[in-house]
């Protein structure tokens, strides 16, 4: 049987359950974090029908709710679907719905905790939480309830574990902005999944609503530290993109890249997984589009073929002059004046 969740897309809430053919109330209150006055605390109903796959929303707050924009109007019922943005009053607290299939966590509290099964959790910390069956992965179970070892691979050894952790008595000084990534990916509330090699953590500020980052535990600085003998890494991280990828319920109605920024900000090299709509309220402003749409943005197949043929990454002279380029649509090439006209043009080549 499949449940349904109600997911907050502008910041990190619980989820909130839907149960079948129930009636669920919600609005302003502790359950939603909303202490906006204008919004009702019985702002709207929602009803799903997890075998159909959509839930019946109806207003009943005095100011508006939408479905994609579109005011739904007082003691008006409107269906919303996987994909489509529920804002709770006057377009703002935006909320999509997903349907997953039931494995056996229970409770709203604690939706982020699972049972003691044969599967890893993948929680995108914007809006995509699932189950990856562990065969297709081959991975071996994250404990999300303490973020302990007992996530490690059986195959791996405890001198891994040791030389881990040897390794993290002798960190560098970690206070610098650009050190923010080997913070969070020694977060256990951050990471997603881990082996002896790699990790696999939420962008703290993701561009899209899919966003990951996969870093490698050795310490490289850039992509300019990356020579052959990285080769079989890069391409075990490649790997993990991909699974990671094909256990993402919307994988067949978005599409995704995988990639490195050539110049990136950030220290610890890290490959981007992303899905290619681009909507989040943390894509702000030009230099954010241009990395992730213009040749700034590095194929990780084609990074890979580079090592293999040139023993390293080369970065093209002027890269760092495509993140000025005027605003245009990825997908249609057209060009937009400002960040809100893009994203709002963006939407008409949101799947439907």
């Amino acid at each position: 049987m499949r449940v349904c969740w109600l997911v907050r897309k502008d910041k990190c809430c619980q989820r909130i359950k839907l149960p079948h053919l129930e009636t669920t109330v919600i609005g302003r209150g502790p359950e939603t974090e909303i202490t906006d006055k204008k919004c009702s605390r019985q702002q709207v109903q929602l009803k799903a029908d997890c075998n159909k796959g959509y839930v019946k929303i109806k207003q009943m707050g005095v100011n508006p709710a939408s479905v994609d924009l579109v005011d739904i109007g007082k003691d008006e019922e409107v269906k919303l679907k996987p994909g489509q943005v529920l804002h709770l009053v006057n377009k703002r607290y935006p909320y999509t719905v997903q349907f997953l299939e039931d494995t056996g966590a229970s409770g709203t509290g604690a939706e982020g905790k699972t049972k003691a099964s044969k599967r890893s959790y993948i929680d995108s910390g914007n809006s995509c939480m699932e189950n990856i069956p562990e065969k297709s992965m081959k991975m071996e179970q994250l404990d999300l309830q303490d973020g302990s070892s007992s996530c490690m691979p059986k195959n791996t050894s405890n001198s891994f574990s040791s030389a881990h952790d040897s390794s993290s008595s002798h960190k560098e000084h970690l206070g610098h902005w650009s050190q923010g990534l080997k913070i969070s990916m020694q977060d256990p509330k951050m990471q997603v999944y881990k082996d002896e090699r790699v990790v696999v953590i939420k962008d703290k500020y993701p561009k899209a609503r899919y966003h990951w980052l996969i870093l490698p535990w050795d310490s490289i600085s850039s992509l300019k530290s990356v020579t052959k003998q990285h080769l079989e890494l890069l391409e075990h991280m490649h790997a993990v993109g991909e699974k990671v990828v094909q256990q993402c319920l919307d994988k067949d109605r978005l599409e995704f890249r995988l990639g490195y920024h050539a110049i990136p900000s950030m220290s610890q090299v890290h490959l981007h997984v992303i899905s290619q709509d681009f909507d989040s309220p943390c894509l702000k402003n030009k230099k954010h589009w241009n990395s992730f749409t213009t040749e700034y943005f590095l194929n990780s197949q084609d990074v890979i073929e580079m090592v293999k043929t040139k023993g390293k990454v080369l970065v093209k002279d002027g890269t760092c002059e495509l993140l000025k380029l005027p605003l245009r649509c990825h997908m249609c090439k057209q060009h937009l004046p400002t960040i809100p006209q893009l994203k709002e043009h963006l939407k008409k080549h949101w799947p439907k």
